[in-house]
């Protein structure tokens, strides 16, 4: 392994320095594509377009920055929206205008985090991109349309980049095992210790490459001084657990184990087993599952075990599936625990669910005729003379606001029990109104 004091970070010695050596984004980087063609300078200067790019951690911004200025050899410089202001970028664009007037050369402005930037700062931006006197790379991680103004967008591409499959983060960690600008062959990367670095990467190319450089200083540490060493020193899974501090999940998220989890998830929230529900949604979460994926589940949950059992939690539910996905991991562990809490809590009914199945199986069985003619539409030329809305009675007009009317078409009238309310949470209270509102309701 490279040594030194001053050795940079493994992330940033496998920084890749062309697009052959680029993992993932194939999208945006697909031959003609307005990137590429920015990249590789297609059009001249008069063609280089500014260009916001969106993306989670690790998939490539910063790469994808630096290719824009080398690849055509242009001027690059590198900002951060974090300590960087308004004299900053205005120092930028004197020294560019001055490049481009001696030299005939662009500068590349790289502007990470740029919405972190106020609307006043991003505004000193725009006449040196309206002018092309720089092209703009700003990189984030945040949804351009509501942290970036509309003239900025308007004057730039918008990139959006995905994260790296399991697959281009093994290949990623791979490449840093045989390089020379990486571990140089000095290390073998046993094949569990591989899937637990892409399990824990979530995708993030710099996470993975953080957390094997961490694991290759643990094996290292672990050979006794003086041994000699026959071969490459292995890092196996102990090392990588120790050097990230998170334990192996045996979970695979497109097998068996990711159905067997998530329907152990529900199953224990359907228990009321919240210790259990905790247990698997931290197994999920751990693992690397998208906590998109698991809100959707709690949501579904929400409604087919608890339903009119407790109305809030469906509320609980949803609020939480939005929040997930405005905020991600690692917060999200927090608004997802409060949902699983409240569905795994709550008094229980699947009167819902199995009203709406069996109302869906009569249907499907060729059951419901005509739609009575009062509850037909009559808002139309011709529905009077069609008698469409005779006879249909206002249920505002009744004393109690219940009317009595034959809402179920004739073959159904006296045969129909679908929704039957359970005596567990409010629902308890649900039951005897329904009683009473069919005895008012039905003529029969």
């Amino acid at each position: 392994m490279p040594s030194g004091a001053s050795l940079p970070p493994l992330a940033v010695r496998m920084r890749p320095r062309s697009l052959e050596e680029v993992r993932g984004q194939s999208d945006v980087l697909r031959p003609g594509s307005p990137l590429r063609r920015l990249i590789e300078g297609s059009g001249g200067s008069a063609g280089a377009l500014s260009a916001i790019i969106w993306g989670p951690p690790g998939t490539g911004k910063t790469t994808l920055a630096h290719l824009v200025a080398t690849a055509a050899d242009r001027r690059f410089v590198e900002l951060s929206a974090v300590t960087a202001g308004v004299k900053d970028v205005r120092t930028v664009m004197d020294q560019a205008a001055r490049e481009r007037d001696m030299y005939d050369r662009q500068t590349v402005l790289f502007l990470d985090e740029i919405h972190r930037f106020t609307k006043a700062q991003q505004d000193a931006l725009l006449p040196g991109v309206e002018t092309r006197q720089v092209i703009l790379v700003a990189a984030t991680t945040e949804n351009p349309s509501f942290s970036i103004i509309a003239p900025l967008l308007s004057r730039s591409m918008l990139i959006t980049l995905t994260s790296l499959s399991d697959e281009e983060v093994a290949d990623v960690l791979a490449s840093a095992i045989g390089d020379e600008r990486g571990l140089a062959g000095e290390y073998a990367l046993a094949d569990d210790a591989t899937e637990h670095l892409v399990r824990i990467s979530g995708g993030d190319a710099r996470r993975a490459l953080t957390a094997l450089e961490a694991a290759a200083g643990v094996a290292q540490d672990g050979i006794p001084a003086g041994a000699d060493l026959d071969g490459p020193v292995e890092i196996t899974l102990a090392h990588t657990e120790q050097a990230v501090a998170f334990a192996s999940v045996r979970y695979d998220k497109t097998g068996d184990q990711h159905y067997d989890v998530a329907s152990a998830l529900i199953k224990s929230m359907r228990g009321s087993d919240v210790d259990a529900a905790l247990h698997y949604l931290a197994r999920m979460l751990e693992a690397g599952e998208d906590p998109r994926f698991i809100a959707r589940r709690i949501v579904i949950a929400a409604s087919e075990d608890v339903g009119m059992g407790d109305p809030t939690a469906l509320q609980t539910a949803v609020a939480a599936m939005h929040a997930v996905a405005q905020i991600g991991m690692p917060e999200a562990r927090i608004i997802l625990a409060q949902a699983v809490v409240h569905n795994a809590l709550a008094p229980k009914s699947n009167a819902a669910y199995v009203g709406i199945n069996e109302a869906i199986a009569d249907i499907r069985a060729g059951r419901g005729g005509a739609v009575p003619p009062a509850l037909r539409g009559s808002g139309y030329a011709g529905a009077t003379r069609l008698g469409h809305g005779d006879g249909y009675v206002y249920a505002h007009t009744e004393p109690d606001g219940v009317a009595q009317q034959d809402y179920l078409p004739d073959d159904l009238q006296g045969k129909t029990d679908y929704y039957r309310p359970t005596d567990r949470g409010f629902e308890e209270r649900l039951g005897p109104r329904w009683e009473w509102l069919k005895s008012r309701i039905r003529r029969s």
